[in-house]
This record gives structure tokens, C-alpha cells and sequence, in this order.
């Protein structure tokens, strides 16, 4: 198994982490608890010592059931990470009684890795306000954490204010091929890498997007290696980048698990024909984005309920992995027939405030085409 020196930590994690969110499921939607302990016993067979689990996992069950696994284990055996849910601290206070209750949960006395959850601005400055980070600090001081970090998800200026506001043990930020210039992105491995603070990696594969390709793509990198899993490419890619010390996987079948220990078993960054393909994939792919909606919201909103920012992204994710069952959640569920395109009474009152200057009432009428034929499936 892969390992990777933190430095500043005195420490040896391995590269690949399991990630505790997405474990198989029974038909009733708990966790399949036999089958998530098979895979984490398989992974911490073969070396993995890097477990990943947060508050809100699996509706709260998550820290539960990787509690019971781990109590089997000697606790010095493993690195164990888990994550304050921001959005339920309202007052200093409440920063201990959550820890406390994860750590019952847990079954542990300390966690190794806590992570302040998925911080971007709204919640960074809450934070600071309330006066909450000096109470994590205390906990560090008291040995039930050792290491302090924060995961991301907001743009790379907000990244630069949190990494650079006090010395982080360590980082937590999405990273993969195609999303080099989202979140903290590559400019944000580059700072982290420069004052020395180790990253964990999330979304290495993008969701399972980044291995759920058209023929097309596939055939790239099929013709590279026809047996390596299209997801072995992205994670090492991850894995090239020095700085980068866990790649966690949300595993969810014994397949996945199997296939990941096989990249990370006898671990090789990817070599310059390797390279070049991703670059021609990201090419390909940025080339099918049917238009440049940033996500600003300015165009809501919507006086016809319309999400219009919400039916671009669908629409540009199904044209660039050509795979209908990638949106299908988001189109049906989450958008849903009530804020689809036909709802547009096309007043152009969006295409107004649009930043981008978009046609968006005939980019509408384009969204609900396509995705009413789905010539992608």
C-alpha cells in the first residue's frame, strides 16, 4: 500500500482513505452494516489507515458504524477522521457538546483528524464571530484532537483567507482533472503545497463522473491500458502531486474497494503519454459545455420559478459525459417538473441581470429539449 510522509506531522498516512459516505445500503436505505465492515476490514487489511467518516454521513448513522468496525482495532493502528457540522453551531458551546457526541459515537477518547466541515465564506465568518476555533484549539491542547484542519468548498480567494489565518495541520480540498480551476483548484494546491500543509483530497473522481464516460472518452484510455479502471486514471492523477497525502474514496461496493487496492497496492504517478491523454479528455470535454453559466444566481429569482442556474449545470453535465443517469437526480428530483424550462414565460428579466450576457430564454428551450429526448442515456 502507498504510503505518504507528513512532514510536518511526524506521521505516515496512507495514500488512498477510505471515505465513510457512501457505504452500501439495505433496501430500507440503513447501512448494510455486515457488508461495510467486510469492505473496511478488507481496506485495513491491505494497508489503508486513513478513515474518513463526518456528522451528517449516512444520516447520522455513519460515525456509529464505523465506531463498532474500529473497536476491534488497536487504536494506534489507524488514523481516524471525522468533521464539526458548522451549520449546527450556533454558540460556542455547541462546538464541545458535538465533539463529545461524536467521540461517544466513535467509541474513542480522541480523533485524529477533525476537520471543521465544508467551510466557505458564510460559514468561516460565523465561525470567527462565535468565537469557535479558539474552542478547538483548547481541544487540541487537551490531546482529544491531534490534528486540526478544515474541508473546502467556496472560490480560491476564500481559501487563501482560511489556509493563511492561523498554521492548519492539514487541508481538506476538491481536486481532480477536470475541476483544476474550481474551488481552491490547482492555485489552491500551490499555495498549501508552498507554506508546507499537507492536503486530503476529496472528489478525486469527481462523484464517480470521472468514471462513468461516453465510448469515446473511455476508448482513450482503454487503448492506454484495457485493464485499468477508468477511475484509476483520475486518482492517479491525484496521486502525482506530492503534497497530496490522502486520496479518499467513498466506497460503496466490494468491486470498488478491489479495484482501488489495485491502483494504490503498487502505486505508479501517471507517465507523460498518460498525461496527455487527460489533457485531450478535458479538452473533449470542456468543448461539449453547451454555455458559460457560472452559477451567479444574478438571473434569480426566476418570477416563474424557473431554477435556471440549477437547469444550465444539468444540462452542461449531461452534454460533457454524455450519460443521462449522471442528472437524473437533479433533473427529476431536485429540479423537478415545477423549476424545469417549461415553466419560462421568457419575460427577460434574467437574460437583464445576466453577467455573461447569456441567451437564456432560447438556452432554456434547449435544456428541455435535450433532456426530455436524452439521446444520452
Amino acid at each position: 500500500m502507498e504510503k505518504r510522509k507528513l512532514e510536518n506531522l511526524g506521521i505516515e498516512t496512507s495514500l488512498l482513505g477510505f471515505g465513510c459516505m457512501r457505504f452500501p445500503t439495505t433496501p430500507e436505505g440503513d447501512i448494510d452494516e455486515p457488508e461495510a465492515e467486510r469492505m473496511l476490514d478488507r481496506a485495513i487489511g491491505e494497508g489503508v489507515n486513513y478513515i474518513d467518516t463526518a456528522y451528517p454521513y449516512h444520516q447520522g448513522s455513519s460515525e456509529i458504524v464505523v465506531g463498532k468496525v474500529l473497536k476491534k482495532y488497536p487504536r494506534d493502528s489507524f488514523y481516524l477522521a471525522t468533521k464539526l457540522p458548522l451549520w449546527k453551531v450556533e454558540g460556542q458551546e455547541d462546538v464541545r457538546r458535538i465533539f463529545e457526541e461524536q467521540l461517544a459515537k466513535l467509541q474513542t477518547n480522541y480523533i485524529d483528524f477533525y476537520l471543521m466541515h465544508a467551510v466557505n465564506k458564510e460559514r468561516w465568518d460565523k465561525m470567527k464571530e462565535l468565537g469557535c476555533i479558539p474552542i478547538l484549539e483548547k481541544l487540541k491542547e487537551e490531546g482529544k484532537i491531534k490534528y486540526l484542519g478544515f474541508s473546502f468548498h467556496d472560490s480560491y480567494e476564500v481559501f487563501e483567507e482560511v489556509l493563511n489565518y492561523r498554521d492548519w495541520d492539514f487541508c481538506q480540498i476538491q481536486f481532480n482533472y477536470i475541476d483544476t480551476e474550481e474551488q481552491a483548484g490547482l492555485k489552491g494546491y500551490k499555495l498549501a503545497e508552498k507554506k508546507g500543509v499537507p492536503l486530503v483530497i476529496m472528489e478525486p473522481v469527481k462523484g464517480g463522473r470521472l468514471a462513468a464516460f461516453s465510448g469515446d472518452i473511455a476508448e482513450k484510455f482503454q487503448k492506454l491500458d484495457e485493464s485499468a479502471s477508468l477511475a484509476s486514471f483520475a486518482l492517479r492523477w491525484v496521486g502525482s502531486f506530492p503534497n497530496v497525502k490522502v486520496i479518499l474514496s467513498g466506497m460503496s461496493s466490494m468491486e470498488q474497494v478491489e479495484d482501488n487496492l489495485k491502483t494504490f497496492r503498487n502505486f505508479k504517478p501517471l507517465t507523460e503519454e498518460e498525461n496527455e491523454v487527460i489533457q485531450d479528455v478535458v479538452r473533449t470535454m470542456r468543448e461539449r459545455i453547451q454555455n458559460g453559466c457560472t452559477g451567479c444566481k444574478y438571473c434569480m429569482p426566476c418570477p416563474a420559478g424557473v431554477d435556471i442556474p440549477g437547469c444550465f449545470s444539468a444540462w452542461n453535465q449531461y452534454h460533457i459525459y454524455q450519460n443521462y443517469n449522471l442528472v437524473r437526480q437533479e433533473w427529476e428530483n431536485t429540479i423537478g417538473e415545477k423549476h424545469q424550462p417549461k415553466n419560462c414565460v421568457k419575460c427577460g428579466k434574467c437574460e437583464e441581470a445576466c453577467p455573461q450576457k447569456l441567451s437564456i430564454r432560447n438556452d432554456l428551450e434547449k435544456v428541455q429539449a435535450d433532456l426530455d429526448r436524452r439521446e444520452f442515456c
